[in-house]
């Protein structure tokens, strides 16, 4: 049967605005041309900030003293997590070397990227967890270089926290500088740092642009809006969990979609009719974030079965899945489409977000059909090598030889038969050819 729908979302979630583009084109070509004077000539302009890009030693080492110890250790524990699951995974990234056949040996390396840069945003949040999960995770793939930017927040500059979380992740320069302005400072070698190899790091529809534009001769970790949530509930959940974790996700900011699939009516009905109570519980501007958001795109379906709530999230790719329903086991073999997967009622996409370990800079907008988020495999290069010997040579000159020919490429032809036979014959043949 169709879905029943109890909650359909009236808005979509925006679009860039062409004019954007357009404006970051513009933006982009003349700091292309004025480098760091005209990079400074937009941080005063639009962020009003007219002391210097570099953070200095000094001032990171008297941020660190105004944070408190408490936050200090909270930071630290989120850090450990993360970094400790990103060795997990670059562990998992090896060399290896095969022999396919007598004489022909192939290979793989990892190599990590020369310098990275990382944006860690700012405006309305502070977002500490988000230059761990970027710097943090460059450093445990070995990237020997990693400059960080962040907009000055008012005549304060970075806030205190979140420049001992970018110092403590493994910054090697922290810039005071956002926007487009901040993203192309890092990608064209701006205020003392290398020029980027890759640039990742979430921010708004302007820093998106920039890193879209900004693609192919640098690398990004991906093309990232709207952050989006779905929660998958059955007739186990809590209903104030769930209808919790969805005003979490929804704060946000207007823009970020929420979405629930269950299989219990009367679950449904509880969750729409407590959440009201929960947005207006928030303080502004989180309010009227959340607000909007659930108003405009939020989204309650009704499912017949589990498999049809699978369907329905497969067809929405999340960026962040949440399952609150039994036999977790049976979620985690089944979906497949998602940015980061979250089991049960004991955890929740909160945790993701600040503190449990994995990557929270993850694909939004349905992309997570294709693929999955940052990692230490975005840092770098798997790269492959191959070498010919003996008993190998004369078979590979055989087949290249048949295949360039079969493609009407002669010159790869003679080229592989070079190897196989002598060169007197070689030329001898090629002449009557």
């Amino acid at each position: 049967m169709p879905i029943t729908v109890l909650k359909s979302a009236p808005g979509q979630p925006p679009q860039a605005a062409a004019g954007i583009a357009d404006t970051v084109s513009v933006m982009l070509a003349r700091l292309r041309a004025g480098g760091a004077q005209v990079a400074l000539e937009y941080a005063r302009n639009l962020d009003g900030w007219e002391g210097p890009v570099m953070v200095t030693r000094a001032a990171i080492d008297a941020a660190a003293a105004r944070v408190p110890q408490a936050l200090k250790d909270d930071i630290a524990w989120a850090h450990e997590n993360i970094s400790r699951f990103a060795a997990a995974q670059r562990a998992t990234a090896q060399d290896m070397e095969i022999e396919l056949r007598p004489g022909l040996l192939a290979g793989q390396r990892q190599i990590p990227l020369n310098a990275a840069g990382c944006y860690v945003p700012g405006g309305r949040y502070a977002h500490i967890a988000s230059a761990l999960m970027t710097i943090a995770t460059a450093r445990e793939a070995g990237v020997p270089d990693i400059t960080a930017c962040s907009p000055p927040r008012g005549a304060a500059g970075i806030p205190d926290a979140m420049l001992y979380a970018m110092d403590l992740a493994g910054a090697h320069r922290i810039l005071t500088i956002g926007g487009v302005q901040g993203v192309a400072a890092m990608a064209m070698g701006l205020f003392g740092a290398p020029p980027a190899d890759i640039l990742v790091g979430p921010g708004n529809a302007y820093v998106a642009e920039a890193k879209r534009q900004l693609f192919g001769p640098i690398g990004i970790d991906m093309f990232a809006g709207p952050t989006d949530s779905l929660i998958l509930a059955d007739g186990s959940a809590d209903a104030e969990l769930v209808a919790a974790d969805l005003v979490g996700q929804a704060e946000h900011g207007a823009t970020s979609p929420v979405w629930l699939a269950t299989t219990h009516r009367p679950l449904a009905q509880a969750v729409l009719a407590r959440i009201p109570d929960l947005i207006a519980a928030l303080p502004e501007p989180n309010r009227s974030a959340a607000r909007a958001a659930w108003n405009d795109l939020g989204e309650v379906a009704l499912c017949d079965d589990r498999e049809e709530m699978a369907q329905y999230a497969d067809a929405k790719a999340p960026e962040h899945l949440h399952v609150q329903a039994s036999d977790l086991d049976w979620w985690r073999g089944r979906l497949s489409c998602y940015g980061s997967l979250f089991l049960g009622e004991e955890t929740t996409v909160s945790f993701g977000d600040k503190a449990a370990g994995p990557n929270h800079v993850l694909p939004t907008g349905g992309a997570a059909r294709y693929t999955g988020g940052l990692s230490v495999h975005k840092f770098l290069k798997t790269v492959t090598w191959q070498r010919v010997t003996g008993p190998a040579r004369d078979d590979l000159a055989r087949v290249t030889a048949g295949i360039s020919r079969a493609e009407g490429m002669e010159g790869h032809a003679r080229s592989a038969e070079l190897r196989r036979l002598p060169q007197a014959d070689t030329m001898a043949a090629t002449s009557k050819g």
